[in-house]
């Protein structure tokens, strides 16, 4: 018995991290190893990320000339520079907010970044896993200022067009019944349709995601004909998400995530993360990097997976400004999405 125990020990000491009991390559470049049965070692495999979008909002995801650009996109890139040292290791597929889950559940795609409200439903019956928020937001009205209209009560008799198999639908008939508003509320299957129909003026009214009202107003004909209500109908803190059941998987995504804050935090940037680690003996610097420690190769990702994300993407703030912020055509201010260091609610556990 005794002879058995030690035998036993002995395997598992030369386990790797993360319990996968394949060795490392051992040629000291770095590479991940991956968790055996998980999805992140599948996407190691196949040497690209399949990342699920909207692909139709201006800011987060938009596709134009074949080429796709917003916060969401950024965030995919990021988990696939970390996994490969390349940004462009990624295929986008456009999903509607019906076929989404079932495409991440069937394995069509690896995750979401596709302006997904965490809620409890999703995060348990559902099935579903949230990474860090990535956008704090709330929904809002779109609506024709020559119409008059200036208050959800303004909607009486009147139609609103909202996105169906969305938690905006269901916010919306919760706020017209505590109001006891009588509307008729217009449901698309996908952004598109619904913004069409509002546009030809089909309703009085469309509902959303704030930052989506703003952006989708921008591809209007008239954008300045129409005007976002003075009113919140509820928190939508959207962020990436991956399937249930697979901690590997999670992780990755979670701390590639969260690393873009921490980045921020740290004052890294695209420009001068590799400078800076060169140069600092900053110990917090050094382990984000990768430079020192093994928080990388501790759940199997390079160990450098951080200055990766951040040397090809950047961190949050560049992320933000250049699609949403001041580099872009919306000029969002950071508000609730700042640091929390500038009173926002964004925040990254320690890298330690």
């Amino acid at each position: 018995m005794l002879a058995a125990s030690m035998s036993v020990m002995t395997l598992a000491s030369c386990a790797a991290p993360g319990g996968d009991t394949s060795a490392a390559d051992g040629d000291g470049d770095g590479d991940a190893v991956g968790s055996a049965g998980s999805r992140l070692q599948t996407v190691l495999d196949r040497g690209e990320l399949i990342c699920g979008v909207d692909g139709g909002i201006p800011g987060f995801s938009f596709v134009e000339a074949g080429e796709y650009s917003g916060l969401d996109v950024d965030t995919c890139k990021a988990v696939a520079a970390a996994l490969f040292d390349d940004p462009d290791q990624v295929v986008y597929r456009n999903l509607d907010s019906t076929e989404r889950f079932e495409a991440l559940k069937g394995g069509e795609v690896d995750m979401l970044a596709r302006n997904t409200t965490w809620t409890i439903s999703r995060d348990t019956s559902v099935g579903m896993e949230f990474a860090p928020t990535t956008f704090y937001d709330g929904q809002g009205m779109l609506v024709r200022e020559a119409d008059g209209i200036t208050e959800l009560a303004g909607f009486e008799g009147r139609s609103v067009c909202v996105e169906a198999g969305t938690t905006t639908e269901l916010n919306l008939a919760d706020q017209m019944r505590q109001l006891g508003v009588n509307f008729d509320p217009q449901t698309f299957q996908d952004a598109d349709a619904a913004y069409a129909a509002y546009e030809a003026g089909s309703c009085e009214g469309m509902t959303s995601d704030k930052s989506q009202l703003i952006a989708r107003r921008s591809t209007l004909t008239n954008p300045d004909e129409h005007v976002l209500l003075d009113v919140t109908m509820s928190k939508e803190p959207l962020g990436p998400v991956t399937i249930n059941n697979d901690s590997a998987w999670f992780d990755a995504v979670k701390w590639i995530t969260y690393a873009l804050v921490e980045a921020e935090e740290l004052g890294l940037t695209s420009e001068n993360i590799e400078s800076t680690v060169a140069d600092t003996e900053n110990p917090n610097i050094r382990r984000f990097a990768g430079e020192e420690g093994t928080l990388g190769t501790d759940m199997d990702l390079p160990n450098d997976f951080a200055l990766r994300a951040i040397r090809h993407v950047g961190n949050y703030g560049e992320i933000y400004e250049r699609n949403l912020g001041e580099g872009s055509q919306f000029n969002l201010p950071r508000g609730q999405n700042a640091l929390w260091t500038d009173g926002g609610l964004l925040y990254s556990p320690p890298f330690r």
